[in-house]
């Protein structure tokens, strides 16, 4: 495995990590837009999620299933290649997760949705950790609010490829649900302080409030 080494010595595996933005999905809460394009301070959401995973990753791609000439420009100077669904009919996140895990030749991918304009700049290392120290195959974020309440964010996670084979199962079987299927592996949660690094943005009200924020 490739590695860089941190600072204090320690290893973390940039080049074996590749980065995937969720870009996939119908968009219903939006009114059917493509959620991604969407613009925030000018420029697509998915872009600012780009901008943020670049650094963190050896290789990008980016998961969607219309405007694909437009995120192939978006995603060009990331060197991010567009994938898309092997399965038909918006079949929800873990289609896009599936995509990724087959095209990546990586030992990871770090997924993060299109519509998160403020990845945390520490997410791979962060899970990369979490999952290194539980022997997982899967790590997801997970936040702690000011009221103590804990939100497990699942679309924000670290997944070998390795389970590429099993995910293309479940979803032929008709499943669907992130967490139910992260439920048959070993998964870790890592809790992160900065809340607003899993925000994202689910109808055009919100986004114009961050606008005007």
């Amino acid at each position: 495995m490739a590695e860089v080494t941190r600072p204090g010595g320690s290893r973390f595996p940039k080049p074996d990590i590749t980065g995937a933005v969720l870009a996939g999905g119908r968009g219903s809460r939006m009114g059917g837009v493509d959620k991604g394009l969407q613009p925030l301070n000018l420029e697509p959401l998915a872009l600012h999620a780009l901008r943020a995973l670049k650094p963190q990753c050896g290789a990008m791609l980016i998961s969607a299933n219309r405007s694909l000439e437009i995120y192939a420009q978006l995603g060009m100077p990331f060197q991010a290649k567009v994938i898309v669904d092997a399965f038909p009919d918006f079949p929800g996140p873990l289609a896009g997760i599936s995509a990724a895990l087959r095209a990546a030749q990586t030992e990871f991918v770090l997924f993060v949705p299109c519509d998160a304009p403020f990845v945390d700049p520490h997410l791979a290392e962060r899970l990369f950790d979490g999952l290194s120290a539980g022997h997982a195959d899967i790590a997801t974020a997970a936040v702690v609010n000011a009221a103590g309440e804990r939100h497990v964010h699942p679309v924000f996670a670290l997944l070998r490829t390795s389970l590429a084979d099993d995910l293309d199962t479940f979803i032929r079987a008709g499943e669907r649900k992130v967490r139910a299927w992260y439920a048959r592996h070993k998964a870790v949660e890592v809790t992160f302080a900065n809340e607003r690094a899993f925000y994202n943005v689910n109808d055009l009200q919100q986004l114009a409030d961050l606008e005007r924020n």
